[in-house]
């Protein structure tokens, strides 16, 4: 069963060593994630995913990534390294999220990871919740995404005046655990505002059914023109 989940923006920015010169920008959201994984920790979970957009690859526990492809000579691990572990490099998502369980000082559930498909149908993604809940007793989830890219002018997919819209009622959901209004996020209109997030949204959507998890808005802004949340579910 899922007993926690924490919901956060996936931008490799998020790394200091990345954003470089403009990494103070984002100290409010980083923080805010931390406390975030705190809440997972204090669930004691069985098992930890750490779940975000990508191309649908499972990663094993110890699997490794990195930020080299942005400059930066920086390795992580999805918990505990494990130079065995088979399988290609961590998707960008899932490198930010292990990135951030290492700032943490994660030391509890082992930890693996679900690159999700971002055009993945809701019905599909809400399955696989149901899926990864039902495989310990104790399941915790790390939930990388972002909101829409379109929220302003400079923003990677210019401005579109329907994304604070789209964000807002998104923010709201993921604050308030609320599965249905997660469930009915449109996955036309998340396109066109090249939401990340809500694949990922959705599967966790699945994966609290039944649990009971009350949710809680940490952080809600949106830098560069994309909307960032951060939640914890517990």
């Amino acid at each position: 069963m899922l007993v926690a989940a924490a919901v956060c923006p996936c931008p490799p920015l998020l790394v200091p060593e990345v954003a470089a010169g403009a990494a103070p920008e984002l100290d409010t959201a980083r923080a805010a994630c931390l406390d975030a994984v705190g809440v997972l920790a204090a669930s004691r979970p069985d098992l930890l995913v750490v779940v975000g957009p990508g191309d649908g690859r499972e990663y094993p526990a110890g699997g490794h990534g990195s930020f080299r492809g942005f400059g930066v000579a920086l390795d992580v691990t999805l918990g505990a390294p494990d130079p065995a572990a088979p399988g290609p490099a961590l998707a960008d998502s899932l490198a930010v999220g292990a990135w951030l369980l290492d700032r943490a000082r994660w030391t509890g559930a082992p930890v693996e990871g679900l690159a999700v498909d971002g055009r993945g149908p809701a019905a599909v993604c809400a399955r696989t919740g149901q899926e990864l809940a039902a495989r310990a007793e104790r399941v915790a989830l790390l939930v990388m995404g972002d909101g829409s890219a379109c929220r302003t002018l400079k923003a990677p997919g210019y401005l579109d005046e329907r994304a604070e819209a789209f964000d807002a009622r998104a923010t709201e959901a993921l604050g308030s655990a609320d599965l249905a209004a997660l469930d009915a996020l449109d996955e036309t209109l998340a396109y066109e505002l090249k939401v990340a997030g809500r694949a990922p949204w959705q599967l966790l959507s699945g994966a609290a059914r039944g649990a009971g998890l009350a949710g809680r808005l940490l952080y809600e802004d949106a830098p560069y023109g994309v909307g960032y949340t951060v939640a914890a579910w517990s």
